[in-house]
């Protein structure tokens, strides 16, 4: 059965998107994390435009894009083709049965049989939201505007990937 993303701490969201399952069919891939620990994989990607009003200092810093990260848990069978980052992709969610509460996460680009897949747990969960207004190309290495306090103190735009603690920790 496919499913919408509905993660354990959807509080993180839902100033943004009320309470409803996050639709993921056309979202940008900016980047793939793999960690052993645990192990994980946790994908930033700039999500669906929130329907609810912005936040009063994102709309004064004239931001049109919400980014966060999605971490996927105890994850399995792991597969990753040829990808390049910033690409419009569909993120199909399919909940597999038994009692092992496992989800099978396909990723593809434009139709294409999917580059990116894995079973992980159904506990998926978010984080590192922010707000920014999409650069030259659709960049996205302008100033943030972060949701969480400590991320705002931390962090003014997204971090390279070897900072371990924006990455690996939700």
């Amino acid at each position: 059965m496919t499913v919408r993303l509905s993660p354990r701490n959807r509080e993180v969201v839902a100033p943004l998107y009320g309470l409803s399952p996050l639709d993921l069919d056309s979202v940008r891939l900016r980047s793939v994390h793999l960690d052993w620990h645990g192990p994980t994989v946790t994908l930033r990607l700039d999500l669906p435009a929130p329907p609810l009003p912005l936040p009063e200092e994102w709309a004064a810093a004239d931001v049109d894009t919400v980014q966060g990260q999605l971490q996927f848990l105890a994850v399995e069978d792991l597969e990753l083709d040829a990808w390049e980052p910033g690409l419009l992709v569909s993120i199909d969610l399919t909940e597999l049965g038994g009692s092992r509460h496992r989800t099978r996460v396909m990723v593809s680009h434009g139709g294409k049989p999917a580059f990116l897949r894995f079973t992980g747990s159904t506990d998926v969960i978010v984080g590192h939201i922010s707000g920014f207004r999409v650069g030259p190309e659709g960049a996205d290495s302008g100033p943030h505007h972060f949701r969480s306090r400590l991320d705002a103190k931390l962090y003014t735009t997204v971090p390279d990937p070897s900072e371990k603690t924006f990455y690996e920790r939700l």
